[in-house]
């Protein structure tokens, strides 16, 4: 559920980028790099909608290049793209210029796939100007692919034999209580099947070293104004500087929520290296809620991160195996909704809660962001999705608290408000679906 890459989106940049990386990977299989005149990208649905202001047909150069989202430097992007607009040429995978035209290589149309609202086609050209070769991906959120002509895919589940299998948190429970441990054992137990529990400490550490990373850049970044167009300002910088300066208030600690999460997602919307937690556009709240931990409570350890990010990663998997995490295929309930769930069960776990007091805390905080619309102003992942980030985060540790103040019986399971948010994304207009034609994106005028 945690992957490193960059912004703005996990599902319109980090997708799209592995799979024009994944396609040309098929060109090389088939032994027609040095066959193809042109190479032309069709983006469908959410992508053609809002994939200009998610920097999609950026992702998909810098894929054809031969980039990856972890390693790929975000501070280049845009020089690199800016000389292939001027050459009018293109080094597919690092071998083999041919001409490239962005006016008309790209096409973004609001028409629809099978399959999932985030599509695109990628289709190479021979020397009579034929189609050789055609593909099609499904990027269907958390930078996960899906083309559904191989039969191994990034969502696929890989036929690994794990110690205690799930599909429901129901059953994530009861593997819980008879063996008599909390929910990050049981995910650890599993994630053993492949690694071993070193290599797994050292990964999980990994990935909040780069989330505390983001929050410093974030923070540390001159005053200014995001990319976009929106002017949308800066505010973590100035945030942090009154925050050092000794600025008190009676809530000085949501403050700090605050700023780690303004962090994280400024960085995200500008293009900037993020941690998917488990998508870009809600990327801030998980690493804000870790750092509450880290920073204002006292027991707070390392072993005290991984437990948090395994058991933020079992409600993840439960929330995208029977529901969605894609803002496009059910709206921001499936982005932030999902995050604020996650965060909240981490936080639970680490405060010593009880497997039904973090699945509690899970279900409340999920609850509370059912029919969450994803409606990006100019297609940009600024507005609200910034601000959202902040707002989920206090939202995930109150959870938590409400959560750890029961003994973790209640009415409203979080299998059954996983199983609301399918149903109430399936009911959600198209339209408030991170396509950017309803809500906030046409009630806001854009100056």
């Amino acid at each position: 559920m945690f992957s490193i890459g960059i912004g703005p989106s996990s599902s319109h940049t980090v997708g799209p980028m592995r799979a024009a990386a994944r396609f040309v990977d098929v060109l090389q299989a088939n032994s027609l790099l040095d066959a193809i005149t042109r190479i032309k990208l069709d983006l469908f649905g959410s992508l053609g909608a809002t994939g200009r202001g998610h920097g999609t047909d950026r992702a998909v150069i810098m894929g054809l290049l031969g980039a990856d989202p972890e390693t790929v430097d975000p501070d280049r992007v845009q020089e690199i793209v800016g000389d292939i607009s001027s050459s009018r040429l293109i080094r597919i995978g690092g071998y083999v210029d041919i001409p490239f035209h962005l006016e008309t290589d790209v096409e973004f149309h609001l028409r629809r796939l099978q399959g999932h609202p985030n599509a695109l086609t990628l289709t190479a050209f021979g020397q009579d100007g034929t189609p050789m070769i055609e593909r099609t991906y499904l990027s269907i959120g958390g930078g996960f692919i899906v083309d559904p002509d191989e039969t191994l895919n990034d969502a696929t589940q890989r036929n690994v034999s794990v110690a205690h299998p799930f599909a429901t948190a129901g059953e994530l429970l009861e593997h819980c209580r008879v063996e008599g441990v909390g929910i990050s054992d049981v995910v650890r137990r599993n994630e053993m099947a492949a690694l071993t529990s070193d290599e797994l400490d050292a990964r999980l550490l990994q990935i909040w070293e780069a989330m505390q990373e983001c929050i410093a850049r974030g923070i540390n970044r001159p005053n200014g104004e995001l990319p976009g167009g929106l002017r949308v300002p800066r505010r973590a910088p100035a945030l942090y500087q009154a925050l050092q300066n000794g600025e008190k208030s009676d809530l000085s600690t949501l403050e700090w929520v605050n700023l780690y999460a303004l962090a994280v997602n400024e960085e995200n919307a500008a293009g900037g290296r993020v941690v998917t937690a488990p998508t870009n556009g809600a990327a801030g709240i998980i690493p804000a809620v870790l750092s509450y931990y880290v920073n204002f409570v006292p027991q707070a350890d390392a072993d005290g991160v991984v437990k948090f990010l395994l058991t933020a990663s079992a409600v993840g998997i439960l929330i995208k195996t029977n529901a969605s995490i894609s803002g496009a295929d059910v709206g921001c309930q499936g982005e932030v909704g999902s995050a604020c769930a996650m965060a909240a069960a981490g936080l639970a776990e680490v405060l010593g809660g009880t497997p039904m007091q973090v699945e509690n805390a899970a279900e409340i905080a999920l609850e509370h962001n059912l029919g969450l619309t994803c409606d990006p102003v100019a297609g940009l992942v600024q507005i609200p999705c910034i601000e959202r980030n902040a707002i989920a985060a206090a939202k995930a540790i109150n959870a938590a608290r409400l959560a750890l103040h029961g003994d973790g019986r209640h009415r409203v399971s979080l299998d059954q408000a996983i199983g609301t948010l399918r149903s109430t994304g399936a009911d959600m207009n198209s339209k408030y679906k991170e396509t950017s034609r309803g809500g906030l994106a046409v009630n806001v005028v854009e100056c």
